[in-house]
């Protein structure tokens, strides 16, 4: 396909999830609060957004906002946020980017991409997420979803898996308006019907929009 074929086929696929998924809400529920969005995505790393929202629940009742985070002892963060892997690094960021925020932005968050990066633990997924969810920015979210669907869709071999490679070759293929709005639903079409082990095509609402659909296979 050329570019602009593209681009057609996924302005094609974002109206076709818009009708499927009128509400294009983060998986995370963080309340509108950009802080718990800032942790809650930190957590997310390897971990499951519903577990996320499980061991948050204790997190957020401990440590309420970024203020009792950042004085917060890490052996008692590490004891909640243990289920979610990886619970000695993310402890710690969790405590360092909560002071950091309050530090050097007065507790408010930036929208800039370099000032996110600079955050303990945030890379460009969750910059992203934060630059979408909070500020209405364009923002791809290159997670796991995303790079697996946006490759059967055939924008790109599904053997790319790098997720800085993804989210710039989707930048330029779906709308700025629609980007943040559609990584939240490619994540609910990931989990209903596109899933990783066993791919629903046949029964696949976007499969003649789909160039895995279209030639039949499973992969």
């Amino acid at each position: 396909m050329t570019q602009s074929e593209k681009k057609a086929r996924m302005a094609a696929i974002v109206a076709a999830l818009k009708a499927l998924y009128p509400d294009a809400s983060c998986a995370l529920q963080y309340s509108g609060d950009p802080w718990r969005l800032l942790v809650m995505g930190r957590l997310s790393a390897q971990c499951t957004d519903a577990r996320v929202n499980i061991v948050c629940r204790d997190l957020f009742a401990a440590y309420p906002d970024a203020a009792a985070m950042a004085q917060a002892n890490l052996a008692d963060v590490e004891r909640i946020v243990r289920p979610c892997g990886l619970y000695r690094t993310k402890a710690a960021n969790l405590i360092d980017a909560s002071r950091k925020l309050l530090l050097e932005y007065g507790g408010e968050m930036p929208r800039d991409m370099e000032a996110l990066l600079a955050f303990p633990g945030v890379g460009r997924k969750i910059a992203n997420l934060l630059r979408g969810d909070l500020f209405g920015l364009p923002a791809i979210v290159a997670d796991t979803h995303c790079i697996r669907l946006c490759g059967r869709f055939g924008m790109y071999p599904t053997t790319q898996k790098d997720p800085v490679y993804v989210e710039k070759t989707m930048s330029a293929l779906i709308e700025p308006a629609e980007q943040s709005d559609f990584c939240h639903r490619v994540v609910n079409f990931g989990r209903d019907v596109c899933t990783a082990r066993a791919p629903r095509c046949t029964e696949c609402p976007l499969r003649d929009l789909c160039e895995t659909g279209r030639k039949g296979t499973k992969r």
